[in-house]
């Protein structure tokens, strides 16, 4: 070690090793100049309102997916028996879109069952709503994240190539810096915020439509309920 150390003073290469240092992604940003800080503050908006959305989602979806499994046996007997109003108290208690499409259907008992079922419909067409809040955002996010950062990279270059134009094709790497870093970075940053919310927006897409199939199963579940003989 101290071999190399004395030859590094020999050489006069010791003050280029200690100047040599990695370049952080602060450093790379704010390099890009004007145009990259900009755009890539928007990228940085949008990946907060797209973790804010998922996050939020993710806990209402879960939150909505949870519902006792002795729930419908506890109708079917409430109803069986004709104790609508305790029926209807044990749905007000589940907080569920499950539970709330059973009172819906429940306040209707002595109907056709083709208003029933279409009033089950209707319900679960606002709880669907419910569920799906905000989700297109994501999708937005999505697809105009990357599109924002190859703007970037169109402005970066542009700004490259005034630089080369202005400079009568003699311009030196140095001063093309700023429009390739602006070009590099904001085309980066954009496909991660774009590849984040569209795993985001799928995984949200997949997660509700599996709460919506357990709200098919219970509504026909109820359904077939109210067709069993007395």
């Amino acid at each position: 070690m101290l071999l190399i150390q004395d030859l590094a003073q020999e050489t006069g290469l010791e003050g280029v090793v200690s100047e040599e240092k990695t370049l952080s992604v602060i450093d790379l940003i704010v390099n890009g100049g004007t145009g990259s800080i900009l755009i890539i503050s928007v990228l940085f908006v949008m990946l907060f309102v797209a973790l804010y959305i998922y996050f939020e989602r993710i806990f209402a979806i879960k939150a909505a997916s949870k519902i006792d499994s002795n729930f419908m046996n506890q109708i079917r007997d409430h109803v069986t028996n004709g104790k609508l109003d305790a029926a209807k108290i044990l749905c007000a208690q589940t907080d569920s879109p499950v539970a709330r499409l059973t009172e819906k259907g429940i306040s209707r008992i002595g109907k056709p069952l083709d208003d029933i079922n279409t009033a089950i419909e209707n319900a679960g067409t606002l709880e669907v709503y419910k569920l799906e809040k905000n989700v297109s955002v994501l999708a937005t996010v999505a697809g105009a994240a990357p599109m924002i950062g190859f703007l970037g990279t169109v402005i970066g270059m542009i700004l490259a190539f005034h630089q080369m134009a202005s400079s009568g094709g003699q311009a030196e790497m140095g001063s093309l810096a700023s429009g390739i870093y602006t070009a590099m970075t904001t085309t980066v940053a954009g496909l991660i915020v774009g590849i984040i919310a569209y795993i985001g927006y799928n995984h949200l897409v997949n997660r509700t439509d599996k709460v919506v199939h357990k709200m098919e199963a219970n509504a026909v579940e109820f359904l077939d309920l109210l067709n069993e003989p007395l």
